[in-house]
């Protein structure tokens, strides 16, 4: 990143500082600003670094010396009404957000070729990096090929997608493709791409910084790095140049005293701190932990701990940089001066070290000693949702027959012990379906489940032949996710466990879909070394994959037979995995309870074959001579893992591992041929297709929105139809699913329209680049509930993408419904209630909202990327005042709706719903613009982000 040029106001904050090595640079110095605003001194460490990117751009255009000196006096508790122009280092992409992106910038480029402009004129102006990792799926598992099948299986479905994406390669200067296989974007952000400091031409240091188009890019704050999660629509304005604006935050202090017992991990705590800070509400605020227990935590625990922000609602959970991160830096291959000026830096500017109780001035502070943290899983739909390991089996079956509003399954209580007989051709794979697929790569099933082996865990017979299936029965469990996979310690355990329960004579129910899909090739490496691999393959935990798989929704299909048991007789089956969400259809459409849980819980469940098994007082199975083995018998020690972490944390091999990304990217991604040229031509494509979003741009059309007089009226919505009311929690998932698409949905009819064959569909997330396919699947998750449409006899809920059409009420696919009101001239607007768009950084929730003709979404409450990507959309986010909801203002669906906007069309300003009823009545109410800065003001007058920032890029 060039040096811009700073304000003469602020040049002697430039200072020097120099390496235990002696080697010197320079920097801009808070210390130094301190002399002038000596609030700095007290202010957390999020800020500070924030407040060094404001001022290293103060340029006295995009930044000012105002937003320095609002920034080095932030105050704790003070009114949130300043603007920050926060500046990132880089910008990190995983595929299945960073595919539309790109998809937007050569849409850019067209754009600017058709009005005369050089279309280089579109590019990121600072680095770029997009891992591959979203693309694979648990297609083929508990097999030793595993891996190479699903990655053959991956290139022939995403050969179209890759081929683009080395389009951009050559196209952008600035843009890398980590290729698929090398692990997840952010286990490999914390292992390789940061460096803790950037160094400039003229030898300016700074700190890295960085957003990413997935929510968990908070894995980076176990590092004490600053970064966070956007949609792909702010991802693109930061790359090419813009600020990224948002509210002066408060931020949450949260103490960590003691230390973790002995049997607790990392997943336990973060399970217990994401409970506890759901409750404290903090959305929208930063997260800052410090304390004595904070400085006993390894940065795997950390990257935990960061990585799920997104779960308990803060933009960011930021660790200190100190000696545990320094021994991280050295045990993952980075050089001595890279960890010296990495040290040297935060030293010289007041940085290293976990701040203790009051050194700091937070907004507020919560206090959690880890020896409190107890064995945990959280579940069955929500991460917050934390129950005590040995309260689990008894909370399910509460549940069973708890209400669906009240976050049950409505199941009868008689139907809890029912089980239904298959057959073992049941179990696996359909071998001829799956070699239909793979061209005849893929084993015969006989010979693929011939060493996965059969136990006598709950709900299976001990003969051969047939087996049974029921309620509460683990049908997939996989340890996935870069939560839990990049942390050496709880890896280690799954496989000590494993070694301790093959000894036993322990075995895996051979119809549960088990697989292992680590963040990065490092743990198959140290799992190999410390002999612990073929214990968890003999257990059926075979590589499948490097990449998110389960944990996003990719864990492929489970066998018919098994999907038609489950839905003839509404089985209430689970899911157990070492990811982060577990939403509602999220890991496979016919799993409704999903529990999160470290990787040694997921191999002890899936031995014991049942989440209504009690782990703390039931035996776990039956090993040799029919003895009872306990959980107990089988847990590893911490000195056990301990004495193993010396094989995780080797530099040469992380140095040599992430060297072949240039020297051996794979014999498959060298194979996809290259496509050149500034500009691309869009041939044909289900995959790729320049969308919509910028058909009427034209030059100066977003400045002269912008001064436009009489804003509000020009944007109020006047006789719009409801498309929806929704409850509580409505996820980006539920909007915009990244999963398998149905042959009966509205994008599975244009597949099959367009000649695609049903096991050729891919997934939603896959497509992102087809603007056809996206917006038939907004509002297309199987289990979203339209509660316009009434309940069932039985008081249930019709799930699907479904709406009443107004005024004939008549029932339809969402999608059909907009296609009809847009060609009518009716606009829409979506109800919901509290946390509306919570869950993935998804910018097709608010680009398929946007592409149905929605104008607004009036909720409770919103999650913060969804509420910004809705405005980056055009589409209006309003709140109901407190107390206020759709449920008690009485709408049905069948009214016609007025939105009154101010005239200025001012920050959070006042608005007013207007709802006329069936028979005439009018009612009024007040909202509140959610509309929060002035830039989001532009962005929104301008018709979106996007054609904001391409004005400014052509100016």
């Amino acid at each position: 990143m060039a040096n811009p040029t700073i304000s003469h106001a602020f040049a002697s904050t430039r200072k020097a500082f120099k390496t235990a090595s002696g080697k010197s640079g320079e920097f801009y110095s808070l210390p130094a600003l301190a002399r002038e605003f000596p609030n700095i001194k007290r202010l957390p460490h999020s800020i500070r670094i924030v407040l060094e990117s404001v001022l290293r751009h103060c340029d006295g255009k995009k930044v000012t010396r105002e937003h320095v000196e609002q920034l080095a006096n932030w105050r704790p508790n003070a009114a949130r009404t300043e603007e920050i122009p926060f500046t990132v280092a880089r910008v990190l992409l995983q595929d299945f957000t960073g595919v539309p992106l790109l998809v937007d910038l050569a849409a850019m480029r067209a754009a600017a070729q058709r009005v005369g402009k050089d279309p280089a004129k579109v590019e990121p102006l600072v680095p770029v990096d997009l891992v591959v990792d979203h693309s694979v799926m648990v297609d083929v598992y508990g097999v030793k090929n595993a891996l190479q099948q699903n990655m053959k299986l991956e290139f022939e479905r995403n050969h179209e997608r890759y081929q683009f994406m080395k389009w951009g390669m050559q196209a952008f200067d600035t843009f890398r493709v980590v290729p698929p296989g090398f692990g997840i974007c952010h286990q490999v952000n914390l292992e390789y791409l940061t460096k803790g400091v950037h160094k400039t031409k003229d030898g300016l240091y700074y700190p890295d910084s960085l957003v990413g188009t997935d929510s968990h890019t908070t894995m980076i704050n176990g590092v004490g790095v600053v970064g966070w999660g956007v949609g792909g629509i702010e991802a693109e304005a930061a790359m090419l140049g813009q600020p990224m604006y948002f509210l002066t935050p408060d931020v949450v202090g949260f103490e960590l005293k003691g230390r973790l017992r002995e049997g607790c991990t990392a997943t336990d705590l973060v399970l217990t701190v994401t409970e506890i800070l759901r409750q404290h509400k903090v959305v929208g605020k930063f997260v800052e932990y410090f304390g004595e227990g904070t400085a006993s935590l390894s940065v795997p625990d950390r990257a935990t701990i960061g990585n799920m922000s997104p779960e308990y609602g803060a933009t960011m959970g930021l660790f200190p940089v100190d000696e545990r991160t320094l021994e991280y830096f050295e045990g993952t291959g980075r050089t001595k001066a890279e960890r010296e000026v990495f040290e040297a830096y935060f030293r010289a500017q007041g940085l290293f070290g976990a701040a203790r109780a009051g050194d700091v001035d937070y907004s507020q502070v919560i206090t959690l000693d880890l020896g409190d943290v107890t064995p945990s899983i959280a579940g069955p739909r929500r991460p917050q949702d934390r129950i005590e390991l040995g309260r689990a089996a008894e909370r399910f079956q509460a549940l069973f027959t708890t209400p669906m509003e009240q976050g049950g399954f409505a199941c009868h209580a008689d139907a809890l012990d029912e089980r239904v007989t298959l057959h073992p051709s049941d179990a696996g794979q359909d071998a001829q379906e799956l070699e239909a697929v793979t061209a005849g790569s893929a084993r015969n099933l006989a010979e693929m489940t011939a060493n996965k082996p059969t136990g006598q865990a709950h709900g299976t017979h001990a003969r051969e032949g047939e087996y049974t299936v029921g309620n509460g029965d683990v049908l997939i469990a996989a340890i996935t996710s870069c939560t839990n996979t990049s942390n050496p310690s709880v890896m280690l355990a799954a496989g000590l466990l494993a070694k301790k329960a093959v000894e036993a004579g322990l075995k895996v129910p051979h119809h549960i879909k088990t697989s292992l899909a680590p963040g990065s090739r490092i743990v198959t490496e140290y799992l190999r070394e410390t002999g612990l691999l073929p214990y968890l393959e003999k257990l059926g935990f075979d590589v499948a994959a490097y990449g998110c798989t389960t944990c996003i929704g990719n864990a492929g299909d489970l066998a018919p037979e098994i999907n038609a048991a489950i839905n003839d007789h509404n089985l209430v089956c689970a899911s157990v995995l070492s990811g982060n969400r577990n939403f509602e259809a999220r890991i496979h459409p016919n799993i409704k309870a999903n529990f999160l849980m470290s990787p040694p819980l997921v191999v002890a469940y899936a031995i014991a074959g049942s989440v209504r098994v009690n782990l703390m007082t039931q035996p776990v199975g039956r090993g040799k001579r029919g003895r009872d083995v306990y959980l107990g018998d089988i847990w590893p020690t911490s000195d056990e893992v301990q004495k193993l972490l010396k094989y995780a944390m080797k530099g040469k091999a992380f140095r040599e591992n992430y060297a072949k990304i240039a020297t051996e990217p794979g014999k498959l991604w060298q194979a996809i041929p290259g496509v050149t040229g500034q500009v691309y031509d869009w041939p044909t494509s289900t995959y790729i297709a320049e969308p919509p979003f910028f058909d009427d741009f034209t030059r100066n059309k977003g400045k002269t929105d912008a001064g436009a007089q009489g804003a509000g009226e020009r944007f109020s919505v006047h006789g719009a139809r409801i498309m929806a009311l929704f409850g509580d929690s409505v996820t980006t998932d539920h909007i915009s699913p990244a999963g398998s698409i149905k042959e009966s949905s509205p994008a599975g009819l244009w597949l099959k329209a367009h000649g695609v064959q049903k096991q050729d569909f891919n997934s939603y997330g896959s497509r992102r680049g087809q603007h056809e396919v996206m917006m038939r699947g907004t509002f297309a998750n199987v289990r979203i509930k339209n509660l316009m449409i009434p309940p069932k006899a039985d008081g249930s809920r019709e799930e699907g993408g479904l709406t009443l059409a107004q005024p004939s009420g008549q029932k339809k696919f969402i999608f059909d419904a907009a296609m009809d009101y847009m060609q009518a001239g009716t606009p829409t607007v979506v109800f919901a209630g509290e946390e509306y768009g919570t869950g993935s950084s998804r910018d097709w929730a608010a680009k398929g909202t946007q592409l149905l003709g929605i104008k607004a979404v009036v909720a409770r409450s919103f999650e913060r990327i969804h509420r910004s990507n809705l405005i980056g959309m055009g589409v209006l986010p309003l709140q109901f005042k407190p107390g206020q909801s759709w449920d008690s203002l009485g709408l049905k669906g069948d009214e016609v709706i007025d939105i009154e906007l101010p005239p200025g069309l001012t920050p959070q300003s006042d608005a007013q719903l207007v709802i006329t009823r069936a028979d005439g009545s009018r009612q009024q109410a007040p909202l509140t613009l959610r509309i929060d800065t002035p830039i989001e003001v532009d962005y929104f007058r301008a018709g979106g982000i996007l054609p904001y920032v391409l004005e400014q890029l052509l100016a």
